[in-house]
């Protein structure tokens, strides 16, 4: 019998072993060979997967496995991704959306007794962004201050802070916008004064660093996306990351449905005493893995998903290398225009692990925003908006409008209606190539010379 197992053991390993050499040569045959970009013909995507044979072989092992769910793969991921952030605790969940919805909803967490965030009070954020950084603040009854931005660096003016400040105030929730980190010192300061969570949306800046410190590594609490478009990716896919354990402990109850057992999947009595908790009004030795201590969700990753991002991992200081590159690229080429551009500037003492390349358009020069941006993508150059630009004037708030009281806003938001006005960003992605950008740059010129 244990000759049988161990050649059953044999042929399946020489069975994964060449169904992974035929998923390089797979590879190889249908991504391998890069076609010549033809400008003008081709499109210049603002942002993409870039990848290899070896993210389709984990991928391609994992479900091999077939056990679908969080497994080996997960977990090796969160082991990697922490030590890489230098943390205690990185976990891994379906999305950056979700990422954030647990980032925040862990401040909700009664384990936290008198600093859990309740309904009615307030987190102080921007109003120009992507949605999903302020949409957990509302759905769970807490009611966001939009602060505005600077223009040339996309990021909060943190010259409001004081006046956003009550004694309702919470936490800040932020996002470094397009990898550019924002005034670490001032938020850092302002949250350590007041006693205040501070949660860093780092899902456009993986990689950024403040002070030689990587993002993510400055708040409480921090999320990732591993979404295609961002800095790593696993198709889906984000994380959570914090050094405090008490903050692990509610983010994987509320990504795991809520329950109060930290079990991994397929495992039982991790805590050795399963059926002896007594916890509320629950009868005697019920099941620990069906007590639940918070109102949550299932927003696990699989552990494929898991397989290729372990990859990815493994590229990310090149993928941030060329980044950077690409930003500058575009910067230095561009600088000669700066009578029409308002042009990105770095956050000082950033370094910023560049998301996209932000121009916002300067009054009187005889052309808007929306000319410039058709004209490009006309010529198959694709731009993006600042996301939501200012969040108060999309239909999604016509409702909080009319309850009232549902969100405050400090100033008046003068630099955020223009982003929304005059703003958009280019790519500087790793699949860019210098032929690309030097196609983009050539259009920008033609157009501001010759073709409005």
């Amino acid at each position: 019998m244990a000759d049988q197992s161990t050649d059953k053991s044999e042929r399946l390993a020489r069975l994964r072993h060449e169904i992974l050499e035929k998923t390089a040569q797979y590879y190889e045959l249908a991504f391998g060979t890069n076609s010549t970009f033809v400008p003008g013909e081709q499109n210049i995507p603002y942002a993409g997967r870039v990848f290899d044979a070896q993210e389709m072989q984990n991928a391609v092992d994992a479900s091999l496995d077939f056990w679908l769910t969080a497994g080996r793969f997960s977990k090796e991921f969160e082991t990697k991704f922490a030590k890489k952030l230098g943390l205690k605790h990185a976990m891994l969940c379906n999305s950056g959306s979700s990422a954030n919805l647990l980032a925040f909803m862990a401040l909700t967490s009664p384990l936290l007794e008198d600093r859990r965030i309740r309904k009615g009070d307030e987190v102080i954020t921007v109003a120009a962004g992507f949605p999903t950084t302020v949409a957990p603040v509302l759905q769970f009854g807490a009611v966001p201050v939009f602060l505005d931005i600077q223009t040339e660096t996309g990021n909060i003016d943190v010259r409001f802070l004081e006046e956003a400040y009550s004694e309702k105030t919470r936490a800040v929730m932020i996002a470094h916008t397009l990898g550019n980190p924002f005034d670490l010192d001032a938020v850092t300061e302002f949250c350590r004064r007041h006693h205040l969570w501070l949660v860093e949306d780092n899902c456009d800046a993986l990689g950024s660093e403040y002070r030689g410190q990587l993002t993510g590594t400055f708040g409480d609490v921090a999320t990732s996306s591993f979404y295609p478009p961002h800095h790593i990716t696993m198709g889906e896919g984000g994380a959570v990351y914090t050094n405090k354990s008490i903050l692990k402990r509610a983010i994987e109850s509320f990504r795991d449905w809520g329950r109060d057992c930290w079990c991994e999947p397929g495992k039982d009595n991790t805590c050795g005493k399963r059926f002896e908790w007594e916890l509320g009004t629950l009868p005697k030795a019920y099941d620990h893995k069906y007590i639940y201590r918070h109102l949550g969700y299932n927003l696990k990753a699989t552990d494929i998903q898991a397989a290729i991002g372990c990859v990815q991992l493994d590229k990310l200081d090149r993928f941030v290398g060329a980044r950077r590159k690409n930003w500058q690229y575009l910067y230095d080429e561009l600088k000669t225009l700066e009578e029409y551009f308002v042009l990105p500037e770095p956050t000082p003492h950033a370094n910023p692990s560049w998301f996209g390349f932000l121009i916002s358009i300067r009054d009187n020069v005889g052309f808007t925003r929306s000319e410039i941006v058709q004209y490009l993508e006309k010529h198959k150059i694709q731009t993006r908006m600042l996301f939501g630009g200012n969040l108060l004037r999309q239909p999604v708030f016509d409702d909080f409008r009319s309850a009232g009281g549902r969100y405050r806003t400090v100033g008046d938001l003068k630099n955020t209606d223009r982003a929304m006005s005059h703003a958009f960003w280019l790519g500087v992605y790793p699949g860019l190539t210098e032929t690309m950008l030097n196609y983009v740059i050539e259009r920008i010129h033609t157009f501001v010379k010759n073709g409005r």
